[in-house]
């Protein structure tokens, strides 16, 4: 063949395409252990947008893009009176589940937070359930939202197993858009080959860079990228199904494709098949509103709070010992500049609550910063030791810990004991203790925007998974309202 000529042969699908199309249409969900963590797991997620409501910052993001625009079967956004296109819809939930990170979280190779799909599976499952109701058909179920997380968990959760988008610069976000375009995609009608034409397109838009998760960029684009991804991702959907084609080596084509241009040229590898192993094992963030390597750092220092009181003054030093993952995320010195800084700094996470005891959302805010410099003083006497073990244990199937060990020096040359937390509340291993523990969450939550009769209702719908399971998607919804 001429060397000035390519052979335009269109190839066949990528197979991780097809791997995925195959699941979202086939796969039954069987585990009932699944369906039970899903519940928890939405009802988790509602509860951080619930809170993240009362933060201008976020609020004032929300809404339609031109005042006053009136959607027929629009989506609603939970929290808000707003009902919106599904695109708009998906970014707007997405935001508010993810402003806080207080969400769930998936630990590997890749990170991440497989509940922000929530916005393009609410978003969708709303709008479709109105369209169906005014035409006389029967609505989606929330089982069918249930079953919807559980897929977009394992997809965005294998795909992280083995795969590291944080080392070659790409934002995890990349990952909810290709999971949210399958559900999505699948959800409002798509066959098993548009599905894979939807994420043809999906990965062709490449990945947000991490810069705004990192000193010294980081800000609160890390608020909204997850929900900038899932509308993204309804909109590729829409666009499939208006008859988009797709372009099937999107990963494999020497020169152009995903893997040459993004990934260093290496081909994702995958463990295992997609099942619901990631919804079986999230983890939920319960006691702190954290990026989740810190998350046992902090309740360490909750632990040494009150052995160290009255003598703030005399520590020397204080080390914490960690995984290198928390070193290469979270672990910065210098200031800091913005709430979304202060919620990715392990130091930060670590020396308020030696303070104070505790660590909330409110902790991130400016003023409180500005008023309590004792907190950068304290970062300042911070060193930080990877262990090794933690390092290790990080990344065994069996184990995923997300270690953390804390220890305060003072001046007379004592020392408190070294408190070590392998895992923190909300791992798999500690659900019997972590559960009642998201509820409570969930509820004061809740209780920032409803009042208490409406709260008790909406508690009572979650306690009965059968009863959940079984009510219509657009009643769940309007439960959900602010009118």
């Amino acid at each position: 063949m001429n060397a000035n000529v390519e052979l335009n042969q269109r190839p066949q699908p990528d197979q991780v395409l097809i791997d995925i199309a195959n699941y979202v249409c086939d796969y039954k969900i069987t585990s009932s252990e699944a369906y039970d963590t899903a519940r928890n797991c939405l009802m988790d997620t509602l509860g951080c947008g619930f809170l993240a409501l009362k933060f201008p910052e976020c609020s004032k993001l929300l809404g339609p893009l031109v005042d006053g625009t009136v959607v027929p079967h629009g989506a609603r956004v939970p929290g808000t009176s707003f009902q919106l296109d599904p695109v708009k819809a998906a970014w707007d939930i997405g935001c508010i589940i993810r402003w806080l990170d207080f969400n769930d979280t998936w630990l590997a190779a890749e990170w991440g937070h497989p509940s922000d799909n929530l916005g393009a599976i609410l978003s969708v499952a709303d709008y479709i359930s109105q369209v169906r109701v005014s035409r006389g058909e029967d609505p989606l179920i929330m089982k069918d939202v249930l079953t919807a997380m559980i897929k977009a968990h394992e997809i965005q959760g294998v795909l992280a197993l083995e795969n590291s988008f944080n080392r070659v610069g790409l934002c995890h976000v990349l990952l909810v858009r290709v999971a949210s375009t399958a559900i999505a995609t699948h959800m409002l009608g798509g066959t098993k080959d548009q599905i894979i034409n939807a994420l043809s397109q999906a990965w062709l838009d490449g990945s947000s860079l991490r810069t705004y998760r990192h000193a010294p960029n980081a800000g609160p684009r890390k608020s909204w990228a997850a929900g900038d991804a899932t509308s993204r991702a309804v909109r590729l959907a829409d666009l499939t199904l208006r008859g988009e084609i797709g372009y099937p080596s999107v990963l494999s084509a020497p020169v152009w494709g995903f893997y040459d241009v993004s990934f260093n040229g290496k081909e994702f590898s995958f463990p295992q098949r997609y099942e619901s192993y990631v919804m079986e094992n999230i983890l939920f963030k319960i006691s702190f509103p954290a990026e989740f390597h810190s998350q046992t750092a902090a309740e360490a220092a909750v632990q040494l709070h009150s052995k160290i009181q009255g003598r703030l003054n005399e520590i020397t030093k204080i080390v914490i010992h960690t995984h290198e993952s928390a070193i290469r995320i979270i672990s910065k010195v210098g200031p800091l500049n913005n709430p979304a800084d202060r919620d990715h700094c392990l130091q930060y996470m670590t020396a308020v609550p030696l303070i104070f005891g505790n660590l909330v959302a409110e902790h991130y805010e400016d003023d409180f910063h500005r008023s309590n410099p004792l907190i950068d003083q304290l970062r300042d006497k911070m060193e930080i030791i990877e262990d090794p073990k933690y390092s290790r244990e990080y990344l065994e199937p069996d184990k995923r810990s997300i270690a953390n060990a804390v220890q305060v020096f003072f001046n007379d040359g004592t020392h408190t004991e070294k408190v070590e937390i392998n895992y923190p509340v909300g791992h798999r291993r500690r659900r019997q203790e972590g559960i009642p523990l998201l509820k409570q969450k969930f509820e004061k939550n809740l209780s920032t925007l409803f009042p208490k009769g409406h709260c008790q209702k909406i508690i009572e719908l979650f306690k009965n998974q059968p009863v959940l399971e079984n009510t219509a998607v657009d009643n769940f919804m309007e439960l959900l309202v602010i009118n």
